[in-house]
């Protein structure tokens, strides 16, 4: 019960602040051995329960703390189609590390950097993992729409129960907010994601990219032309949200998803790229989601020098607690119980400064949160060059619009119940599509359990 628990080697914070390369650098065998002795095997494990996925965690510790790394993929396969991705992205401390027994009076095990490792042993060792699934389906067509985390998961369900699976991507790059939204110094995209995306093409899943439902194809013309006989919609939430002050038009405004898309996804801050980004001297990142933090590390090593604008204080902080930690080590500003109210220009239409008021706490949100409440003559100003909105996102209407049945919610997220059933038949969603910005690794559960619904809908 007091053995600590082991600490996952960084790059030391001044070195990856002018770098891209990825901070944690994981666990080697000696130290996943060592963390897996921890686990106590619980009869009861309230880790697998707050899974969203339902890993069979102690199983696949096991296998580590034997040596058995083969066996511990083999585990984590039959229920994560992403365990890099996940190991490296998930919000363990709020799921499984969460409820582990061992986090009541001392540190939860490290279940997160377990299955980083035991993804990475598989790659760098050339094992490919699986796990032996009953073919249930005839070979039906099953269109997934989406290539991000919950389309991914959906179809290598379908895939591995016999079913046709095609995805179809409106990007040029496959990985959805995986490919576009996280940074490279959090997931590396060449090596980890193209990985886990190429293990999910052995499965049998075709890939279409550049494809835009609702305007290349409709989903009436996959269901009623192209042979599909069902489709799930796993199309995230890209639609991104603004504060509605003056200024959010000047030059230099931009949305946490476009500033991230540039360098995530066309690779802006490397020289044999041409995508042009701007950052500046001097960058304010307005929120305090891990959005907000994605942006402020980009934007600072890209050289500007970097604040973070929130409205309530860092214990309201949305964000992951490491995400803010590693924020803080790499000199990032936080300017807490702080809101934008103008964003000031120059002659030339392009940002100079960015209007703020101070705020205080008031009585509890609808989430529990204390509400802010600007304090009268507050105001002040900080002089910057480039403002960054990470306010959130929504889903994009086009798919609901062009779609006759499907039904949306007052947010713009599709209709769909627990097991992703929308208002039309044949059609199942998931993940952001339906529930706005949330987790990867909510994604994927939402993904799988639209996957079991479509099963159990053909098999009728």
């Amino acid at each position: 019960m007091m053995t600590p628990r082991t600490k996952v080697r960084e790059q030391d914070p001044k070195v990856r602040a002018c770098n891209f390369e990825e901070v944690s650098l994981g666990f080697n065998l000696e130290e996943a051995v060592q963390e897996a002795s921890r686990c106590l095997h619980c009869k009861n494990p309230r880790c697998v329960a707050a899974c969203p996925v339902g890993i069979d965690i102690p199983g696949f510790i096991a296998k580590i703390k034997e040596g058995e790394i083969k066996d511990a993929a083999d585990i984590i396969a039959k229920d994560s189609s992403l365990p890099a991705v996940c190991g490296r992205v998930c919000p363990q401390e709020t799921q499984c590390e969460g409820s582990c027994i061992l986090g009541i009076k001392g540190e939860s095990v490290a279940i997160g950097n377990l299955e980083r490792f035991t993804a990475d042993w598989s790659r760098e060792n050339g094992y490919s993992a699986g796990a032996s699934v009953e073919k249930v389906g005839g070979g039906e067509k099953v269109a997934v729409i989406g290539s991000g985390p919950a389309g991914l998961a959906c179809a290598s369900d379908l895939a591995k129960w016999g079913y046709d699976v095609t995805i179809f991507e409106a990007l040029h790059k496959v990985g959805g907010v995986l490919a576009y939204g996280i940074p490279e110094f959090r997931l590396p995209k060449d090596t980890v994601l193209q990985h886990e995306i190429g293990e999910v093409l052995k499965l049998g899943v075709k890939i279409e990219t550049d494809v835009i439902i609702g305007r290349t194809l409709t989903i009436d013309q996959l269901l009623d032309e192209e042979g599909f006989k069902a489709v799930f919609v796993g199309t995230g939430a890209g639609l991104p949200k603004f504060m509605g002050i003056p200024g959010e038009n000047l030059n230099g405004v931009f949305s946490a998803n476009e500033f991230l898309t540039r360098n995530n996804l066309m690779k802006a801050f490397r020289s044999d790229y041409l995508t042009p980004i701007h950052a500046g001297k001097k960058v304010c990142v307005v929120g305090g989601g891990n959005v907000a933090m994605d942006a402020a590390r980009t934007a600072l090593r890209l050289g500007a020098e970097v604040h973070i604008i929130y409205r309530r204080t860092e214990v309201e902080l949305p964000a992951r607690r490491e995400e803010v930690h590693h924020a803080r080590q790499e000199g990032i500003i936080f300017d807490m119980l702080t809101n934008p109210v103008e964003v000031i220009g120059d002659e030339k239409g392009w940002v100079k400064s960015i209007k703020c008021i101070k705020m205080e706490l008031g009585e509890p949100d609808e989430s529990g949160r204390r509400s802010p409440v600007p304090i009268p003559g507050s105001e002040f100003e900080i002089e910057t060059d480039t403002v960054i909105m990470a306010l959130g996102t929504s889903p994009n209407p086009l798919i609901a619009s062009t779609t006759h049945g499907l039904e949306t919610t007052r947010r713009g997220g599709l209709v769909a119940d627990e097991r992703g059933e929308t208002t039309r038949e044949g059609v199942f969603a998931g993940g952001d599509a339906v529930t706005g910005a949330a987790t990867v690794i909510l994604a994927m559960g939402a993904g799988r359990k639209a996957a079991a619904a479509i099963r159990d809908y053909l098999s009728k």
